[in-house]
């Protein structure tokens, strides 16, 4: 964001990394009337949904045409707009955020189409950057993250996992950066074995990603890694009702699992995914349900 410098912790502008920040953020919360969220991925969309509840009035500011494609894909994404829209949240996309404005606090924002949104508060959720400044010089590999072995070793007896670590993922075919809450647990679960055992009993490790995320009264869940993927079908439930299990392919394999208001759906795919079971199977199983 460029224009007028305001602390990004200062007075009515917010991030939400941390229990400190979403103290301060129900806070700001208890007595305005009007929040602007800039991104609207999980975190932002989250807010949002709780800023409704509130009955607030709430602005989400999106430069993509629509939320989350690069994640779920075009059509699930029009239904998660479509569910926001619906529940009266002024859903902006396809423009940036250019200035944030306000003198002692922040008064809102101006856009890249020459509008401007008025706030009470500004809440950022555009993605991070991972903290690896310190390290630098360390003799640790930085791309992007701290770059691990299968194991999670950066360096000998040296094991990083979590948000900040791209640990060499069997199951992903590379190593990834993930931010998901599974992903830091099983990472840092599978580094504290290997630094007990010790060089002669690491393991590689290997896991499907999987996240999980509460919007109004919707439970959004997804398994596996949709991108690249070549096809989409709908399994079970349809758009229209915003109830659904979607299987991903890639080739000839199901590699993700999506799945609204359907939290059953997970346990029958996650094998199915884990194994990249052949599509087929996997939709001949589905009929055979």
């Amino acid at each position: 964001m460029q224009g007028q410098s305001v602390d990004a912790r200062g007075p009515g502008l917010l991030i939400l990394r941390s229990l400190d920040d979403a103290i301060a953020l129900r806070r700001e919360l208890m007595n305005t009337p009007r929040v602007a969220i800039v991104g609207a991925g999980f975190i932002g969309l989250e807010v949002a949904a709780s800023c409704r509840t509130r009955g607030l009035h709430v602005t989400v500011i999106e430069w993509l045409p629509v939320p989350l494609s690069p994640v779920l894909g075009s059509a699930f994404c029009e239904m998660v707009a479509a569910m926001h829209r619906d529940h009266g949240v002024d859903l902006r996309t396809g423009v940036a955020v250019t200035d944030v404005f306000g003198e002692s606090r922040v008064a809102g924002v101006a856009l890249s189409d020459g509008s401007r949104i008025d706030a009470d508060v500004v809440v950022v959720g555009i993605g991070v950057t991972p903290n690896t400044e310190w390290l630098e010089g360390s003799g640790l590999t930085l791309d992007n993250g701290i770059v691990c072995n299968g194991s999670g070793e950066a360096a000998p007896q040296v094991y990083a996992a979590g948000d900040v670590a791209r640990v060499a993922n069997r199951w992903h075919g590379d190593s990834p950066r993930i931010e998901h809450w599974t992903n830091a647990v099983e990472q840092a679960v599978h580094a504290a074995e290997n630094a007990l055992a010790g060089p002669a009993a690491d393991t590689s490790f290997s896991s499907v990603p999987y996240f999980w995320s509460d919007q109004y009264d919707r439970k959004i869940q997804f398994i596996g890694r949709a991108r690249p993927h070549d096809e989409i079908v709908i399994v079970d439930g349809s758009l229209a009702d915003r109830r659904l299990t979607a299987l991903y392919r890639r080739g000839d394999r199901v590699v993700a699992c999506l799945a609204v208001n359907q939290p059953r759906a997970l346990i029958k795919y996650r094998k199915l995914v884990a194994g990249r079971a052949l599509w087929e199977a996997a939709l001949s199983g589905t009929a055979a349900s």
